[in-house]
Protein backbone atom coordinates (compact mmCIF):
# COMPACT_ATOMS: atom_id res chain seq x y z
CA UNK A 1 0.00 0.00 0.00
CA UNK A 2 1.33 3.34 -1.03
CA UNK A 3 2.11 5.81 1.79
CA UNK A 4 0.40 9.13 1.09
CA UNK A 5 1.95 12.40 2.17
CA UNK A 6 0.62 13.75 5.45
CA UNK A 7 -1.05 16.70 3.77
CA UNK A 8 -3.05 14.38 1.42
CA UNK A 9 -4.39 11.96 4.04
CA UNK A 10 -8.07 12.22 4.95
CA UNK A 11 -8.46 12.23 8.72
CA UNK A 12 -11.92 12.07 10.28
CA UNK A 13 -13.10 15.35 11.67
CA UNK A 14 -13.53 15.49 15.44
CA UNK A 15 -17.17 15.48 16.56
CA UNK A 16 -18.72 18.84 17.22
CA UNK A 17 -18.90 19.87 20.87
CA UNK A 18 -21.87 22.13 20.25
CA UNK A 19 -24.33 19.50 21.52
CA UNK A 20 -22.33 19.04 24.74
CA UNK A 21 -22.11 22.79 25.35
CA UNK A 22 -25.81 23.22 24.64
CA UNK A 23 -26.73 20.40 27.06
CA UNK A 24 -24.59 21.88 29.83
CA UNK A 25 -26.10 25.33 29.21
CA UNK A 26 -29.67 23.98 29.43
CA UNK A 27 -28.90 22.05 32.64
CA UNK A 28 -27.36 25.14 34.23
CA UNK A 29 -30.37 27.17 33.13
CA UNK A 30 -32.75 24.67 34.76
CA UNK A 31 -30.59 24.65 37.89
CA UNK A 32 -30.64 28.42 38.37
CA UNK A 33 -34.32 28.67 37.46
CA UNK A 34 -35.15 25.99 40.06
CA UNK A 35 -33.04 27.78 42.67
CA UNK A 36 -34.87 31.05 42.00
CA UNK A 37 -38.33 29.47 42.12
CA UNK A 38 -37.59 27.62 45.39
CA UNK A 39 -35.93 30.67 46.97
CA UNK A 40 -32.76 28.66 47.52
CA UNK A 41 -29.95 30.96 48.56
CA UNK A 42 -26.31 30.32 49.35
CA UNK A 43 -26.35 33.36 51.62
CA UNK A 44 -29.13 31.81 53.73
CA UNK A 45 -27.05 28.66 54.02
CA UNK A 46 -24.02 30.64 55.17
CA UNK A 47 -26.10 32.61 57.69
CA UNK A 48 -27.69 29.46 59.09
CA UNK A 49 -24.48 27.46 59.26
CA UNK A 50 -23.62 28.59 62.85
CA UNK A 51 -27.07 27.37 63.96
CA UNK A 52 -26.29 23.98 62.44
CA UNK A 53 -23.05 23.82 64.40
CA UNK A 54 -24.88 24.78 67.59
CA UNK A 55 -27.38 21.96 67.01
CA UNK A 56 -24.55 19.47 66.49
CA UNK A 57 -22.95 20.62 69.75
CA UNK A 58 -26.19 19.84 71.57
CA UNK A 59 -26.30 16.36 70.00
CA UNK A 60 -22.75 15.48 71.14
CA UNK A 61 -22.15 13.41 73.18
CA UNK A 62 -25.14 11.08 72.72
CA UNK A 63 -27.10 9.88 75.71
CA UNK A 64 -25.70 6.34 75.89
CA UNK A 65 -28.15 5.28 78.62
CA UNK A 66 -31.04 5.95 76.24
CA UNK A 67 -30.16 2.90 74.11
CA UNK A 68 -31.76 0.56 76.62
CA UNK A 69 -35.05 2.44 76.48
CA UNK A 70 -35.30 2.55 72.68
CA UNK A 71 -34.30 -1.08 72.09
CA UNK A 72 -37.92 -2.41 72.14
CA UNK A 73 -38.97 0.33 69.70
CA UNK A 74 -36.10 -0.52 67.35
CA UNK A 75 -37.08 -4.21 67.42
CA UNK A 76 -40.64 -3.14 66.64
CA UNK A 77 -39.35 -1.13 63.68
CA UNK A 78 -37.46 -4.15 62.34
CA UNK A 79 -40.56 -6.34 62.71
CA UNK A 80 -42.67 -3.76 60.87
CA UNK A 81 -40.18 -3.67 58.01
CA UNK A 82 -39.95 -7.47 57.90
CA UNK A 83 -43.71 -7.99 57.79
CA UNK A 84 -44.33 -5.17 55.32
CA UNK A 85 -41.59 -6.43 52.99
CA UNK A 86 -42.78 -10.05 53.18
CA UNK A 87 -46.44 -9.28 52.49
CA UNK A 88 -45.55 -6.81 49.75
CA UNK A 89 -43.11 -9.20 48.06
CA UNK A 90 -45.72 -11.97 47.95
CA UNK A 91 -48.47 -9.75 46.53
CA UNK A 92 -46.00 -8.26 44.02
CA UNK A 93 -45.46 -11.61 42.25
CA UNK A 94 -48.80 -11.83 40.36
CA UNK A 95 -48.78 -8.09 39.68
CA UNK A 96 -45.29 -8.34 38.18
CA UNK A 97 -46.35 -11.27 35.98
CA UNK A 98 -49.40 -9.37 34.71
CA UNK A 99 -47.26 -6.27 34.07
CA UNK A 100 -44.68 -8.04 31.88
CA UNK A 101 -45.68 -7.75 28.22
CA UNK A 102 -43.70 -10.86 27.23
CA UNK A 103 -45.80 -12.98 29.62
CA UNK A 104 -49.22 -11.37 29.26
CA UNK A 105 -49.46 -10.01 25.75
CA UNK A 106 -52.98 -8.64 26.09
CA UNK A 107 -53.11 -4.85 26.48
CA UNK A 108 -56.22 -5.12 28.67
CA UNK A 109 -54.19 -6.90 31.36
CA UNK A 110 -50.71 -5.46 31.53
CA UNK A 111 -51.64 -1.79 31.02
CA UNK A 112 -54.03 -1.74 34.03
CA UNK A 113 -51.44 -3.64 36.10
CA UNK A 114 -48.78 -1.04 35.27
CA UNK A 115 -51.25 1.75 35.95
CA UNK A 116 -51.88 0.34 39.43
CA UNK A 117 -48.13 0.21 40.07
CA UNK A 118 -47.77 3.84 38.98
CA UNK A 119 -50.48 4.87 41.44
CA UNK A 120 -48.84 2.88 44.26
CA UNK A 121 -45.42 4.42 43.62
CA UNK A 122 -46.88 7.92 43.43
CA UNK A 123 -48.14 7.98 47.04
CA UNK A 124 -45.29 8.42 49.60
CA UNK A 125 -45.07 5.84 52.38
CA UNK A 126 -45.37 8.56 55.04
CA UNK A 127 -48.66 9.71 53.53
CA UNK A 128 -49.89 6.11 53.36
CA UNK A 129 -49.05 5.67 57.04
CA UNK A 130 -50.93 8.88 57.92
CA UNK A 131 -53.99 7.64 56.00
CA UNK A 132 -53.94 4.24 57.71
CA UNK A 133 -53.45 5.87 61.13
CA UNK A 134 -56.63 7.87 60.54
CA UNK A 135 -58.44 4.63 59.65
CA UNK A 136 -57.04 2.12 62.16
CA UNK A 137 -55.66 4.39 64.87
CA UNK A 138 -52.19 4.58 66.39
CA UNK A 139 -49.95 1.50 66.39
CA UNK A 140 -47.85 -0.71 64.18
CA UNK A 141 -50.67 -1.92 61.90
CA UNK A 142 -50.79 1.32 59.86
CA UNK A 143 -47.01 1.17 59.47
CA UNK A 144 -47.10 -2.45 58.29
CA UNK A 145 -49.84 -1.68 55.76
CA UNK A 146 -47.99 1.38 54.47
CA UNK A 147 -44.75 -0.59 54.03
CA UNK A 148 -46.66 -3.44 52.38
CA UNK A 149 -48.08 -1.15 49.70
CA UNK A 150 -44.72 0.57 49.24
CA UNK A 151 -43.02 -2.84 48.84
CA UNK A 152 -45.56 -3.94 46.26
CA UNK A 153 -44.78 -0.95 44.07
CA UNK A 154 -41.00 -1.31 44.35
CA UNK A 155 -40.66 -5.10 44.06
CA UNK A 156 -43.26 -5.49 41.30
CA UNK A 157 -41.71 -2.70 39.22
CA UNK A 158 -38.20 -4.13 39.39
CA UNK A 159 -39.37 -7.71 38.93
CA UNK A 160 -41.48 -7.15 35.83
CA UNK A 161 -38.60 -5.28 34.21
CA UNK A 162 -36.37 -8.28 34.99
CA UNK A 163 -38.99 -10.61 33.49
CA UNK A 164 -39.09 -8.61 30.27
CA UNK A 165 -35.31 -8.98 29.87
CA UNK A 166 -35.11 -12.77 30.30
CA UNK A 167 -33.84 -15.13 27.60
CA UNK A 168 -36.78 -16.13 25.40
CA UNK A 169 -35.07 -19.25 24.07
CA UNK A 170 -36.31 -21.62 26.80
CA UNK A 171 -39.80 -20.17 26.50
CA UNK A 172 -39.92 -20.80 22.76
CA UNK A 173 -38.62 -24.35 23.26
CA UNK A 174 -41.30 -25.07 25.86
CA UNK A 175 -43.99 -23.65 23.60
CA UNK A 176 -42.77 -25.89 20.77
CA UNK A 177 -43.24 -29.04 22.89
CA UNK A 178 -46.73 -28.00 24.01
CA UNK A 179 -46.16 -26.52 27.48
CA UNK A 180 -49.06 -24.54 28.90
CA UNK A 181 -48.83 -21.06 30.42
CA UNK A 182 -48.41 -22.31 34.02
CA UNK A 183 -45.55 -24.63 33.04
CA UNK A 184 -44.11 -21.81 30.98
CA UNK A 185 -43.94 -19.56 34.05
CA UNK A 186 -42.75 -22.16 36.58
CA UNK A 187 -40.03 -23.74 34.45
CA UNK A 188 -39.07 -20.96 32.03
CA UNK A 189 -39.57 -17.65 33.82
CA UNK A 190 -39.11 -18.20 37.55
CA UNK A 191 -35.68 -19.94 37.35
CA UNK A 192 -34.31 -16.97 35.39
CA UNK A 193 -35.88 -14.26 37.56
CA UNK A 194 -35.67 -15.80 41.04
CA UNK A 195 -32.13 -14.56 41.95
CA UNK A 196 -33.02 -11.03 40.85
CA UNK A 197 -36.35 -11.19 42.72
CA UNK A 198 -34.65 -12.20 45.99
CA UNK A 199 -32.11 -9.41 45.51
CA UNK A 200 -34.92 -6.89 45.02
CA UNK A 201 -36.70 -8.13 48.15
CA UNK A 202 -33.53 -7.74 50.21
CA UNK A 203 -33.02 -4.25 48.85
CA UNK A 204 -36.64 -3.36 49.66
CA UNK A 205 -36.16 -4.63 53.19
CA UNK A 206 -33.19 -2.28 53.62
CA UNK A 207 -35.26 0.64 52.34
CA UNK A 208 -38.16 -0.29 54.60
CA UNK A 209 -35.93 -0.25 57.68
CA UNK A 210 -35.12 3.38 56.93
CA UNK A 211 -38.74 4.18 56.09
CA UNK A 212 -40.12 2.44 59.20
CA UNK A 213 -37.80 4.53 61.36
CA UNK A 214 -39.74 7.69 60.50
CA UNK A 215 -43.29 6.34 60.20
CA UNK A 216 -43.70 6.86 63.93
CA UNK A 217 -43.72 10.61 63.26
CA UNK A 218 -47.34 10.18 62.12
CA UNK A 219 -48.19 7.66 64.85
CA UNK A 220 -47.45 4.43 62.96
CA UNK A 221 -45.29 2.92 65.72
CA UNK A 222 -41.62 2.04 65.84
CA UNK A 223 -38.60 4.14 66.66
CA UNK A 224 -40.11 7.18 64.93
CA UNK A 225 -42.23 7.86 68.01
CA UNK A 226 -39.04 8.53 69.94
CA UNK A 227 -37.75 10.77 67.15
CA UNK A 228 -40.88 12.87 67.48
CA UNK A 229 -40.75 12.89 71.28
CA UNK A 230 -37.09 13.83 71.67
CA UNK A 231 -37.17 16.50 68.98
CA UNK A 232 -40.35 17.97 70.45
CA UNK A 233 -38.72 18.35 73.88
CA UNK A 234 -35.38 19.52 72.39
CA UNK A 235 -33.57 16.47 73.82
CA UNK A 236 -31.02 16.39 71.04
CA UNK A 237 -28.59 14.13 72.90
CA UNK A 238 -31.30 11.45 72.91
CA UNK A 239 -32.06 12.13 69.24
CA UNK A 240 -28.42 11.51 68.35
CA UNK A 241 -28.60 8.21 70.26
CA UNK A 242 -31.56 7.14 68.12
CA UNK A 243 -29.73 8.17 64.94
CA UNK A 244 -26.63 6.18 65.91
CA UNK A 245 -28.70 3.13 66.86
CA UNK A 246 -30.58 3.29 63.56
CA UNK A 247 -27.30 3.67 61.67
CA UNK A 248 -25.85 0.55 63.32
CA UNK A 249 -28.96 -1.48 62.48
CA UNK A 250 -29.02 -0.26 58.86
CA UNK A 251 -25.31 -1.01 58.36
CA UNK A 252 -25.72 -4.48 59.84
CA UNK A 253 -28.69 -5.30 57.61
CA UNK A 254 -26.89 -3.84 54.60
CA UNK A 255 -23.87 -6.08 55.29
CA UNK A 256 -26.04 -9.20 55.63
CA UNK A 257 -27.98 -8.34 52.46
CA UNK A 258 -24.76 -7.78 50.51
CA UNK A 259 -23.43 -11.19 51.53
CA UNK A 260 -26.72 -12.84 50.57
CA UNK A 261 -26.68 -11.13 47.16
CA UNK A 262 -23.14 -12.36 46.55
CA UNK A 263 -24.34 -15.91 47.17
CA UNK A 264 -27.37 -15.53 44.90
CA UNK A 265 -26.00 -13.59 41.90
Amino acid sequence: MMNLPLEKRNYPEPPSKLKTYLTVFILLLFFFASAMKTNASISDLVVGFPNMLELLKQMIPPNWLYFEKILPAMLETIRMALLGTTFGAIIAIPIALFSANNIVKNYFFYYPARFILNIIRTVPDLLLAAIFVSIFGLGTLPGILALTIFSIGLVAKLTYEAIESIDTGPLEAMTAVGANKIQWIFYGVIPQVLPHYISYVLYTFEVNIRAAAVLGLVGAGGIGLYYDRTLGFFEYDKTSSIILFTLVVVLLIDYISTKLREKLL
